[in-house]
């Protein structure tokens, strides 16, 4: 099969099997890659992009909620009867209840205070209502604030901070549950240790913390060694089977590579090859951004390491038209020209035009295609889009 010059950009997915722990992912990832490239669907400057999930699966990268609790109490020097405050989670249960059950074992006979941000979380989960928060006119809002109302979260409908008070307490411990957007607050409940636990803001949080108290570390920094770990710690890391937690996968950079030279060994084709989690998407409708992992890349080879940007074809074409009243021959011409042309950062022709790390396009054009739910294709390939960047 041969792509028609007419073609332009386009991804498609590759339908694959199940994955399993301890299988090689370079050479399953190869399987269906063979039958793009008989099929012509595979070519130089391609883009295979891998989900994140399977690399992890195939590593055997998974947890146990009772890791998490013994990390924790290394980590933060905690006991049994220990009051852990856990400052901006996000407010989901695919990744963060399996965590929160983890730290409240750690201190089953102490206390977790849990401080969400308000009204929603960092990636957009709604946690309160802000007209509720209006009336209530304080910060930070307790608990005991909220009396008999109910926030449902407008898409799962789950009221995450009920659900969270519940998880802390059937594990044993006392939960205390605050909303404020200032992570000093919790301080005042004179905690043990404290968990920064946002994902795209853990570093200035956690140096907000330290300046007053310095027993503090992010989630990052647990399940980030030994034998089971990932190069994010608990970032990343999904609800698996029972009490397990599935974590991003580990030394991607070296898989990538190794992904890319076979590619090149076996079929005769360079291309790029990255390993993508959640897309950089945000949902006009829910105003969730969808990137809970910690990057929308995991990783890329060096090809990947750049900068999208262009012209505007738009711009070009009216000017040509209405300024300079060429024919659209004459305006396919120009364009054409234009397209190999360099042009400064400041030039007219890129009016418009916002600059954006390749990976992380690519990443949030992998993640729409291949999807989280039932598409069954863990591998997309990306064509004609590096040529045209």
């Amino acid at each position: 099969m041969k792509i028609p010059e007419y073609i332009g950009s386009f991804a498609y997915g590759l339908k694959m099997g199940v994955i399993l722990p301890g299988m090689d992912i370079v050479e399953k990832i190869c399987e269906p890659l063979l039958l793009c490239s008989q099929d012509g669907l595979l070519g130089d400057n391609d883009v295979v992009c891998v989900t994140e999930s399977i690399v992890a699966r195939a590593q055997n990268n998974f947890i146990t909620v009772d890791d998490i609790a013994r990390e924790i109490k290394d980590k933060l020097n905690l006991s049994e009867d220990s009051r852990l405050a856990v400052i901006f989670p996000i407010a989901s249960r695919n990744r963060f209840s399996m965590i929160l059950k983890g730290l409240a074992r750690a201190v089953h006979r102490g206390e977790v205070v849990v401080q969400f941000s308000y009204p929603a979380d960092e990636v957009g989960n709604k946690v309160i209502a802000p007209e509720f928060v209006e009336q209530l006119g304080k910060e930070p809002i307790t608990f005991e604030d909220l009396g008999n109302h109910i926030f449902l979260h407008p898409v799962t409908r789950v009221d995450y901070i009920r659900l969270y008070k519940n998880i802390i307490e059937e594990e044993g411990s006392d939960s205390k549950i605050i909303l404020s957007n200032n992570p000093l607050d919790v301080l005042q409940y004179k905690p043990d240790g404290v968990l920064a636990a946002d994902i795209h803001a853990r570093e200035v949080t956690k140096k907000t913390i330290m300046k007053n108290f310095a027993n503090c570390i992010t989630l990052d920094q647990i399940c980030n060694e030994g034998e089971v770990y990932s190069d994010w710690g608990l970032l990343g890391s999904n609800m698996s089977s029972g009490e397990r937690l599935k974590l991003a996968p580990r030394k991607c950079k070296e898989l990538v590579n190794a992904l890319q030279d076979k590619i090149k060994k076996e079929f005769g084709y360079s291309v790029e090859v990255m390993i993508y989690g959640d897309g950089a998407y945000l949902d006009p409708s829910s105003g969730i951004y969808e990137l809970a992992d910690p990057r929308a890349s995991f990783a890329a080879t060096d090809g990947l390491h750049c900068v999208r940007e262009g012209f505007k074809y738009k711009y070009l074409a009216d000017q040509c038209f209405h300024e300079q009243h060429k024919s659209a021959e004459e305006i396919e011409t120009i364009l054409s020209e234009s397209a190999s042309r360099q042009m400064s950062q400041d030039s007219m022709e890129r009016e418009g035009t916002t600059p954006r790390q390749m990976e992380d396009v690519l990443a949030s054009l992998a993640d729409l295609v291949s999807g989280s739910a039932d598409a069954g294709t863990p591998v997309v390939i990306i064509k004609n889009f590096l040529a045209s960047a």
